[in-house]
């Protein structure tokens, strides 16, 4: 049996010198793939080689169930490889969780175990250029979980895949055969694209005031960084007070109670609204349910800008959702009669129809 596997690794040995005296060719019957997914800015990928089923029975036989000993390599008990050729490498742009356990960014050997009952283990090796799981050593390991396997229909070959996608993460899966092997990872992905905004606003994206207030908006957004973001937007406002910045930093102040001094900026905002800003401003309040500030919002914008279609649409809009009829009417009357673009023209003539006008 020694001389049997001494042979062997003889022959592996001169067909990998061969191979690397080679030009590139294709590589079968396993050929190499990546799947790589972005969750939030972060990405997970899988390297691996794609074996087919190819008629062979696989689950218990070709991967033989539970962990085994091959009499070549370190000889440890070891799981199975997650694919075929080199280790299946898994790379996280960010540390994330893995069912539940944090691990660091970086790339890992990804192993699994099946067992004849579809339980199953992951288990991730920080030593994860080596060949297969002849190398396997567990005192490399990462982290080791228990995983539950699904039935699923046939997939001829080996194949990742990344489901179940929310705002924060995902299940990797790998299909083959009729077995899926599921496993969730999570990024913190407010915490991660916060530190990175702090990170490249100290950079050249920092010069440009639209880099801190894409970062104020999305912690507006999320509500998440407050009072960071505050920071951020309040620096805009010093060099420009632009509607928008002082939008975002009024909703900031509501978010973290500040109410009264949100409804200040906001009133200064108005002063230096756009046709287009204090439009869109009106819809965020409906949006909110606060249609009486929408109306006030709107009408004003009609004040502003009274030879403008669409200001006189919207506010016929705004009139209608809080149920005057009357006001609703006359308002998208006056659109029309300002020769409005089709999209206004057809949104009033909708309107008109509804409230039995025309």
């Amino acid at each position: 049996m020694k001389r049997f596997f001494v042979l062997q690794l003889a022959a592996f040995l001169l067909a990998t010198g061969i191979a690397e005296a080679q030009v590139t060719l294709p590589r079968t019957p396993s050929p190499a793939a990546t799947v790589t997914q972005t969750i939030g800015i972060s990405t997970v990928s899988v390297n691996y080689s794609r074996p087919k089923v190819n008629g062979r029975e696989v689950w218990g036989k070709l991967v033989p169930y539970g962990w085994n000993v091959d009499p070549f390599g370190l000889q440890n008990s070891a799981p199975w490889r997650a694919g075929a050729n080199e280790n299946t490498v898994l790379t996280l742009s960010h540390p994330a969780k893995i069912e539940g356990q944090l691990v660091p960014a970086g790339s890992y050997g990804l192993f699994f175990v099946i067992n004849n009952d579809n339980s199953g283990e992951i288990v991730l090796s920080k030593e994860y250029q080596s060949w297969g799981s002849f190398f396997y050593d567990p005192k490399a390991d990462q982290m080791r979980a228990k995983i539950q396997l699904r039935d699923v229909p046939h997939t001829e070959s080996l194949t990742y895949d990344v489901i179940n996608l929310t705002k924060n993460g995902g299940e990797l899966v790998l299909n083959w055969e009729k077995k899926q092997f599921p496993v969730k990872i999570e990024f913190a992905v407010d915490d991660i694209v916060m530190k990175n905004a702090a990170l490249e606003l100290k950079g050249h994206r920092g010069f440009s005031p639209q880099g801190r207030i894409s970062a104020a908006n999305y912690a507006l957004q999320n509500k998440v960084n407050q009072e960071q973001a505050i920071g951020w937007i309040d620096q805009v406002i010093q060099n420009n007070k632009s509607f928008q910045a002082m939008n975002i930093k009024a909703g900031l102040l509501k978010q973290t109670g500040k109410a009264a001094e949100a409804d200040k900026i906001m009133a200064d905002a108005m002063t230096v609204g756009t046709e287009a800003e204090l439009n869109a401003y009106g819809y965020q309040l409906i949006a909110d349910g606060n249609n009486d500030k929408a109306l006030e919002v709107l009408s004003l914008n009609t004040q502003r800008f009274p030879k403008s279609a669409n200001a006189w649409d919207s506010l016929g809009e705004a009139y209608a959702l809080k149920g005057d009829k009357t006001n609703a009417i006359k308002s998208f009357k006056k659109s029309l009669a300002l020769n409005p673009p089709d999209n206004v023209r057809l949104n009033s003539e909708k309107y008109l129809k509804q409230l039995g006008a025309i």
